[in-house]
């Protein structure tokens, strides 16, 4: 599933391509793709035709693009194998093409998802639990990514001191800290040398602070790099892959080297996905919470 650099590079092409932009039309091509708008399909287009598209914003992983009437945004969820794309009108379809916006400026914007998981959705904007921002309601609750000037390093600092759960367990908590999944949370992990397991409350305020540089850190490299693409299906609007995947350190590479000194990486299994890391650079810490 796409992490917080795949949703950043898609939100920065979407605001470059179609801010200020009319949909002139609306096609739903499988309802399925719209399924968590109630109000079915066809309300669906009605709403959105004659609308102006503001500029994407994005929290963590969840992708919108607010309405000219400030009171409702086009939201993304992205799947598995969702994808944004901004096309020349008369493009040829993609083959597994959901939903296609025309729009006034001889574009189209398309959603393309060969699995369905993800979808479209209009949501009314809401404030925001984390900072009292707009954001749509499904987001209200989730926690501001560490990218964002409102992140709160002290208050992100005082709950995971708090919580009693293991470090990457707590990493993965959209309500705690917004945008991380499998990926970024491994290499930050081996950068910042701690452990997935390590129990949150014996974590000192130094430790803390040292994981929230490293998790910035891969978070802007991957960003500078596109994303993660390991197949054709995490793209930018353009329908161009990342290649941060050529840097990870430690996930996916179960028995490479560690770049940092040379022992096998490890692949263990965590919460029906795996877990990668270093046995010399990330030991296993005794009391253990998975």
């Amino acid at each position: 599933m796409p992490e917080l650099p795949e949703v950043e590079v898609v939100r920065r092409g979407l605001a470059a391509h179609v801010d200020g932009c009319t949909v002139e039309r609306v096609e739903v091509s499988n309802p399925r793709a719209v399924r968590r708008h109630l109000a079915g399909a066809q309300d669906f287009g009605d709403r959105l035709t004659g609308r102006r598209l503001g500029s994407a914003r994005r929290r963590g992983k969840y992708l919108w693009v607010p309405l000219d009437d400030g009171e409702l945004a086009l939201l993304a969820h992205l799947g598995m194998s969702g994808q944004l794309l901004v096309q020349p009108s008369g493009a040829t379809d993609q083959r597994h093409l959901r939903v296609r916006l025309v729009l006034d400026a001889g574009v189209e914007l398309r959603f393309v998802d060969q699995r369905t998981f993800g979808g479209l959705v209009l949501s009314p904007l809401a404030a925001s639990s984390a900072d009292g921002a707009a954001v749509p309601a499904p987001v209200a609750h989730i926690a501001a990514d560490p990218l964002e000037a409102s992140f709160d390093h002290a208050r992100f600092t005082a709950r995971l001191r708090r919580r009693r759960t293991g470090l990457k367990r707590a990493l993965l908590d959209q309500t705690l800290l917004s945008g991380i999944g499998n990926i970024y949370a491994d290499e930050a992990l081996w950068r910042a040398r701690l452990h997935y397991a390590r129990p949150t409350e014996t974590l000192r305020v130094t430790e803390i602070g040292r994981l929230l540089q490293a998790v910035r850190a891969v978070l802007v490299e991957a960003l500078a790099q596109g994303g993660t693409s390991f197949d054709t299906l995490y793209v930018n609007v353009n329908g161009e892959s990342g290649y941060f995947d050529r840097s990870l350190a430690v996930y996916g590479q179960a028995g490479r080297p560690c770049p940092r000194c040379g022992a096998a990486v490890r692949r263990e299994s965590f919460m029906n996905r795996s877990s990668y890391s270093c046995p010399r650079c990330q030991p296993r810490p005794r009391r253990a919470r998975w």
